[in-house]
Parts: structure tokens; C-alpha cells; sequence
């Protein structure tokens, strides 16, 4: 136990980078699991996109948006989602499929949503990134 001790005097700054790469590292896996079981397959959105029942946000910016985006998308970039969250206020009851570029803008969306009141939330797994590479058409209009 001394030994033990004795390390962490000598070594304060390593012990804490690695507290802090750990914390970081728990904290990215929680949003991960937490959004787990709401992630869908490029395919899977395609099939509620040809339902036609659900809303889909891209939250990324005005100018990624325009340089390609889902079709019937809706630009909401992520950093102005509180001020434009009325926007979407009457589709509280129907499904949201939120995308950026590869989901991590998605899922800081998605967290804002659930806190708004949103429950039928959904991301794109992988993002835009991965529906092109799945060779999806996107819209530029």
C-alpha cells in the first residue's frame, strides 16, 4: 500500500491524465449506449423515409446542409436547435431521425430533444457518412 502511495506522489500528473482520459472514455460510452438502441441503419431509414411518417433533422450546418442532405430534410444546425426548437414543436408525437455528418452532433441533438420533451427519437448510425458510403442518394435543392 505504501508503494502505491509513494507512485501516486511521484507521478500526480499521470494519475491524473489517466482519471481524466477515463472519465472521458465512460462518459463517450454512455452517450453511445444511450443511443444505442435508437440508431438506424441507413436502410432502416430509407424504410421510414419511404413511410413517410417521420421528420428528419440534419444538424449540421447551413452550408454542409447545402452542399448535400436527406431528401425532405430539415436544416437545424445543432448549436441553434433551443432557439428554433418551435419549429418542430407540433411532430412531438412522431418519429425524428436526426443526422450530421458521422453522429456525434446527432447525439448532442438527440440529448437536447429527449430534455425538450421529444420521445420518438432516432439517429442515423454513422451519419451522413455512412448513408453515402452505402451508396444513398442525397439531395443538394
Amino acid at each position: 500500500m505504501s508503494q502505491i502511495t509513494e507512485f501516486v506522489g511521484n507521478h500526480t500528473l499521470l494519475i491524473i491524465a489517466f482519471f481524466v482520459t477515463l472519465g472521458m472514455l465512460v462518459y463517450t460510452e454512455y452517450m453511445r449506449l444511450s443511443t444505442a438502441n435508437t440508431a438506424l441503419s441507413p436502410y432502416d431509414t430509407t424504410q421510414k423515409m419511404n413511410a413517410g411518417e417521420s421528420i428528419f433533422l440534419d444538424v449540421r450546418d447551413e452550408a454542409e446542409f447545402k452542399g448535400g442532405h436527406l431528401l425532405n430534410a430539415q436544416s437545424m444546425p445543432v448549436n441553434k436547435l433551443a432557439e428554433r426548437m418551435h419549429e418542430i414543436e407540433k411532430h412531438k408525437e412522431k418519429d425524428i431521425v436526426v443526422y450530421c455528418d458521422n453522429g456525434m452532433r446527432a447525439s448532442r441533438a438527440v440529448g437536447k430533444l429527449k430534455k425538450a420533451g421529444f420521445s420518438k427519437l432516432f439517429t442515423l448510425a454513422g451519419g451522413l457518412g455512412a448513408w453515402e458510403k452505402a451508396n444513398l442518394p442525397t439531395v443538394t435543392k
